[in-house]
């Protein structure tokens, strides 16, 4: 069992929603609902990791506004190292979104100018306390310029999660550096040009991935490593939110690495903390923990 910590390279947001009691009425105020919670998958990662018992220096930027100390105080509160987070004059990391009466987004505006600080040369100065982290944990919400940097320069195992098709072409420079990845059959494909997500998977290993993790929604997870492919049926449970269900994979992977469990047990633990996450109605789900993915 390993006593190291784990970078988390990412943003923070703070996630403002909106939901109208009854049907919206364009262009014209609507009484409902507005929450705010902390966001952003830098930080959910983050947060998943610390409920999984993981010590966490987070490498983020906040801006200079309420929303950052609100932030920052909640990472604090986890037990999150800030000592190497960028503080910067910007406004901070914000994702605004308008639903529906039954919680169907219409409009998101996302202001995430501050998340261009975490570039290389913000890495170059933090470079120690990566390559001292027993991993180092990414996703696709940096540049393709910061992800070459990482891949060039960052010894400690990388682990990452392209967050979507449009942004998974940013890790390309980082595929032969990556010891875990963790995309869904979508980006598995999109990256290799393999019609099938088992294929794709083994493509990635091929691509130089030590291990691809396939998520594949209802149809659970593939699994492979250089020799070795496995897939796993999803683990049952009451979905009662899919928002953070990938976060929580994505941490349980690392988690999973720190634990020295092989390809299929992290396999399983992904499912276990996927399932979790989906079956609470917070984006992080509070009962996470590592007794619950063993």
């Amino acid at each position: 069992m390993s006593t190291g910590y784990a970078a988390v390279v990412g943003a923070v947001n703070m996630d403002i929603c909106g939901t109208p009691y009854t049907r919206v009425i364009a262009k014209d105020s609507n009484p409902g609902t507005v929450r705010h919670n902390p966001g952003g998958v830098g930080r959910n990662i983050a947060h998943n990791l610390r409920l999984l018992g993981v010590p966490v220096k987070f490498l983020t930027a906040f801006g200079n506004d309420l929303y950052a100390a609100e932030l920052q105080a909640s990472c604090k509160a986890l037990g999150m190292d800030l000592s190497h987070a960028a503080y910067t004059d910007m406004a901070t990391s914000s994702y605004l979104y308008i639903t529906d009466e039954t919680g169907e987004m219409l409009l998101a505006v996302c202001d995430t100018d501050v998340a261009d600080s975490i570039n290389e040369a913000f890495l170059a100065e933090r470079l120690d306390i990566l390559n001292g982290a027993e991993l180092v944990v990414f996703d696709g919400n940096l540049t393709e310029d910061t992800v070459r940097y990482l891949a060039e320069h960052v010894t400690a195992p990388l682990f990452a999660d392209p967050v979507s098709c449009k942004k998974a072409g940013r890790l390309r420079p980082a595929l032969s550096r990556l010891h875990t990845f963790k995309p869904n059959e979508l980006e598995a494909m999109y990256l290799t040009g393999e019609e099938t997500p088992e294929k794709a998977a083994e493509a990635l290993v091929e691509m130089g991935v030590k291990r691809a993790f396939v998520s594949c929604g209802g149809d659970g997870i593939i699994a492979a490593e250089k020799g070795n492919l496995i897939h796993l049926p999803v683990v049952s449970t009451n979905i009662v939110n899919t928002t953070g269900g990938g976060d929580a994979s994505m941490a349980a992977l690392a988690w999973a690495y720190t634990q020295g469990l092989d390809l299929e047990q992290s396999a399983r633990a992904a499912l276990k903390a996927g399932a979790i996450a989906v079956g609470a109605r917070e984006t992080i789900a509070p009962e996470m923990s590592a007794d619950r993915l063993m």
